[in-house]
């Protein structure tokens, strides 16, 4: 079998279309690329979504937890020190066996004279289920990054704001939130990364795959077990994410020099990589 042909039959394995079993002999180093390639999807999945409406809970809890109402206050604190408190590992096999315990035909939630069944049983799959793991998780992270730009913004920013007689949403839609963006965006941009790399713990989680069509670190780990030689498979996925990194960071990037646009070259601010060894 041709690369071409091992592209054909594997490229889009993880999500259903192709070859429906795996190879079992004399693994070809283009088939560790295609089927690792392949199981990147999930990855990605995991990642953007997450990443994409984290953002937006991240931005909210900072704001709550800024305000000076204890009730939007303290529900926030409780939520970034739970989700920043605990390893990911943990919260992943917490969720699955929540979700696992929670009844199969669905909830019955009473509303006026009728009831409505909502069905729980998708939460106990891997791209639901981990998807909210992971969107609490970076939410929590990213909430804290942006409180602590918010506290930041400068003093002179808020006045400027007040002399020109803006108050409310217009101060934070045009001074406020634009500032702390671009203070918080090379943390931020750390948080991402890492976020990606955190995807490959969905497949120790316990949370099942779709139909047995797994995620990269899924195939990385196949062809370790069938060939016992871990040094292929294993360089192939990091070389995928290193990869996935750089896209990271260069897309982080722009987004960061369109924030400091305004600021003179030597006064803008830097995304630089420090990687988290233990989260």
């Amino acid at each position: 079998m041709t690369c071409w042909e091992t592209f054909q039959a594997y490229g889009f394995r993880s999500v259903g279309i192709g070859e429906r079993l795996l190879p079992k002999t004399d693994f070809t180093l283009c088939e560790h690329f295609v089927l690792i390639g392949s199981g990147l999807v999930w990855n990605l999945y995991f990642g953007i979504l997450a990443l994409f409406f984290g953002f937006f809970l991240a931005n909210a809890v900072a704001l709550a937890k800024a305000s000076a109402n204890p009730w939007l206050r303290k529900p926030a604190e409780w939520f970034i020190y739970l989700f920043r408190g605990s390893p990911l590992f943990i919260q992943f096999f917490l969720a699955y066996e929540s979700f696992v315990l929670l009844p199969r035909a669905g909830i019955d939630i009473p509303l006026g004279f009728t009831t409505i069944t909502v069905a729980t049983s998708w939460l106990s799959k891997a791209w639901a289920g981990a998807l909210l793991v992971l969107f609490l998780n970076t939410a929590a992270y990213s909430a804290e990054i942006f409180y602590g730009a918010l506290r930041s913004v400068p003093k002179g920013d808020i006045e400027a704001a007040d002399a020109y007689g803006m108050s409310g949403w217009p101060r934070f839609r045009r001074i406020l939130w634009p500032t702390m963006m671009r203070l918080a965006w090379p943390a931020y941009t750390n948080e991402a990364i890492f976020l990606f790399h955190a995807t490959t713990l969905v497949y120790f989680s316990g949370f099942p795959s779709f139909q047995q069509q797994g995620d990269s670190l899924y195939y990385a780990n196949y062809f370790a077990q069938k060939t016992f030689n871990p040094f292929i498979a294993y360089p192939v996925i990091a070389a995928y994410f290193i990869l996935l990194t750089l896209i990271v960071i260069t897309l982080f990037g722009i987004v960061n020099r369109r924030l400091n646009r305004h600021l003179p070259q030597a006064n803008r601010s830097r995304i630089r990589l420090r990687p988290q060894l233990i989260r």
